[in-house]
C-alpha cells in the first residue's frame, strides 16, 4: 500500500535510508496477509545496501574516468606540472562524491582547484586550446553542480556555480596578454552549459522533494487507517461482550430482587444485603448502557439477531458449501456451560478464517476441525494452494461481521487469554490454529 519513497535532496547529507515500507507484501495464492492492518515489512539487506551505495559508486567510477582524461590533457596540452595536475585533477573529479555528505568542504576544495588549475597551465598551453576551462574541467564542473544541487538544494549549488564563474572571469586580467584567444568563448560555453545543468538540477530536486512528501503522506494515511481499523474492531468486540455481561448482570439483579419472594423467612440483614446487590446490579447496567452509547457510532446499526455460538459453525460451513467451497468439517459439540464470550469468539474466528480461505485461495480444499478439550476449544482451519481461479460470481461475499482479518482474530484470542498461530505450510497452503481456554473464563461471565 505504501510505495518506496524517492530520495529527498537532503537525505544523503543526513544519512537517511532511501528505503520505504510497504503495508503488505504481495499476496501469493493460498497465502494471506492481515487485511486491514498496516504491517511494515523491513527492506531486504541487499536492497538496502544497493540504495545506499549505488550513487557514490557511480560517481566514483565517473571520477576515475574523468581523472584519467583530465590529467594527461592538462600535462600534455597545457603544460601543467605533474605535481600540480594530479592533486588538482583529483580534487576536481572527487568533489561530486564528497558533496554527497560534505557539501561545504566539497565546494571550498572544488572552487580552489578550479581557480588554481588554469593558472598552473597558463604558461605552457598550446594556442587554440580552450582556457581557463578545459573540456574535462568543464564536464567536472557541470557534474559537480548537478550533484550538489540535486542532493542539497539550489542554494548549495548556486554558490560553487557563481564563485567558479566569477573567479574564472578574472583569469584574463591575472594571466595578462597571454591569456587571450579562446577565453571569451570558453567562458560563455561553460556558463551556458553549467547554468542549464543548475536549472535542470533545481527541477529534479523539486520533483524529488514533492515525491518524498507525497510518500510520507501516504505512509501517515496508511498508519492512521490501520489504527482506525483496530479501534473499530475492538469497539465491536466490546459491544458483543456488553451483551454477554449485561445478560449475566441482569440475572444477578433479578435473583437478588426476587429473593424475598422465593426464599421464606429471610432475616432483615439478608434482605438488606439482597437489596444492596440488586441496587448495585441496576447501577452497573445503567453504566454499561452509557458505555455502549459512547462506543456506538452513527454508522452502527443495532444487531437484532442473537449472537452466534459454536453450535452455529456447521450451518456456517453449509453456507460456504452451497456457495461452491469445498469444506471438510470435523466437529465435536462443546460441553455445556461455556461462557458466551468463548462461543462468540470461536464462531467469529472460524467465520473469518473460512472467509479468508475462500477469498484468497479460490478452489482450494478447506478442512475445519473444532475440537473441544478439557480446558480449551481448539479450532484449526487449513486450506491448500489455490487450484484455479473461479469466476468472480462463484466467490462468496465477505461474511457480515467477519471482522478485520487476522487483527480481529488476535484481539479476540488475547481477550480470552488464548493463543493464535497463523502461517503458511510447506505445501503452499495456509493454516489458522486458535486455542480458546474456558476454565479461567468461567461460565456465564465474560
Amino acid at each position: 500500500m505504501s510505495e518506496t519513497p524517492p530520495a529527498t535532496p537532503t537525505d544523503y547529507g543526513r544519512g537517511v535510508d532511501h528505503t520505504g515500507e510497504r503495508e503488505e507484501p504481495r499476496r501469493s495464492r493460498g497465502r494471506r496477509s492481515p487485511r486491514g492492518a498496516a504491517r511494515a515489512v523491513p527492506p531486504r539487506l541487499g536492497e538496502l545496501a544497493t540504495r545506499r551505495t549505488a550513487p557514490p559508486a557511480v560517481l566514483m567510477v565517473l571520477a576515475i574516468i574523468q581523472f584519467s582524461v583530465l590529467v594527461p590533457i592538462h600535462v600534455a596540452q597545457y603544460g601543467t606540472p605533474v605535481a600540480l595536475a594530479i592533486p588538482l585533477g583529483a580534487v576536481l573529479c572527487i568533489a561530486p562524491v564528497v558533496a554527497l555528505t560534505r557539501p561545504g568542504t566539497a565546494t571550498v576544495l572544488f572552487c580552489a582547484a578550479v581557480l588554481v588549475l588554469p593558472l598552473a597551465g597558463l604558461a605552457g598551453r598550446e594556442a587554440g586550446w580552450p582556457w581557463p576551462w578545459s573540456v574535462p574541467a568543464m564536464i567536472a564542473f557541470t557534474l559537480f553542480v548537478l550533484v550538489i544541487t540535486i542532493v542539497h538544494g539550489w542554494r548549495a549549488g548556486l554558490v560553487p556555480w557563481a564563485v567558479s564563474l566569477l573567479g574564472t572571469l578574472l583569469m584574463p586580467m591575472i594571466g595578462g596578454p597571454g591569456a587571450g584567444g579562446t577565453t571569451g568563448a570558453g567562458l560563455i560555453v561553460t556558463a551556458s552549459i553549467s547554468g542549464a545543468a543548475l536549472l535542470v538540477a533545481v527541477l529534479i530536486a523539486g520533483r524529488l522533494r514533492v515525491g518524498a512528501e507525497l510518500s510520507r503522506e501516504r505512509e501517515l494515511t496508511a498508519a492512521e487507517h490501520a489504527r482506525r481499523i483496530l479501534v473499530e474492531e475492538r469497539t465491536r468486540i466490546a459491544r458483543e461482550l456488553h451483551d454477554v455481561v449485561a445478560h449475566s448482570t441482569s440475572l444477578i439483579q433479578v435473583q437478588a430482587s426476587t429473593a424475598r419472594y422465593r426464599i421464606p423467612d429471610l432475616p432483615p440483614s439478608a434482605l438488606a444485603e439482597f437489596e444492596e446487590i440488586s441496587r448495585n446490579a441496576r447501577g452497573s447496567l445503567t453504566e454499561m448502557r452509557r458505555l455502549l452509547g459512547v462506543l456506538r457510532t452513527e454508522d452502527d446499526d443495532a444487531e437484532l439477531a442473537p449472537q452466534q455460538s459454536i453450535a452455529d459453525i456447521p450451518a456456517l460451513v453449509e453456507g460456504i458449501r452451497q456457495a461452491g467451497g469445498a469444506v471438510e468439517l470435523t466437529y465435536s459439540p462443546p460441553p455445556d456451560g461455556l461462557a458466551p464470550s468463548v462461543h462468540i469468539a470461536a464462531f467469529r474466528i472460524t467465520q473469518e478464517a473460512l472467509s479468508n480461505a475462500v477469498r484468497h485461495a479460490p478452489g482450494a480444499p478447506i478442512t475445519l476441525a473444532v475440537e473441544p478439550g478439557e480446558d480449551a476449544v481448539r479450532i484449526v482451519v487449513h486450506n491448500g494452494p489455490s487450484a484455479a481461479d473461479p469466476p468472480p460470481a462463484a466467490l462468496p461475499a465477505a461474511a457480515p461481521g467477519g471482522g478485520h482479518g487476522l487483527r480481529g482474530m488476535q484481539e479476540r484470542v488475547t481477550l480470552l487469554g488464548g493463543s493464535l498461530v497463523v502461517g503458511p505450510d510447506p505445501s503452499g497452503g495456509w493454516t489458522v490454529t486458535a486455542v480458546l481456554p474456558w476454565r479461567e473464563t468461567g461460565t456465564g461471565s465474560a
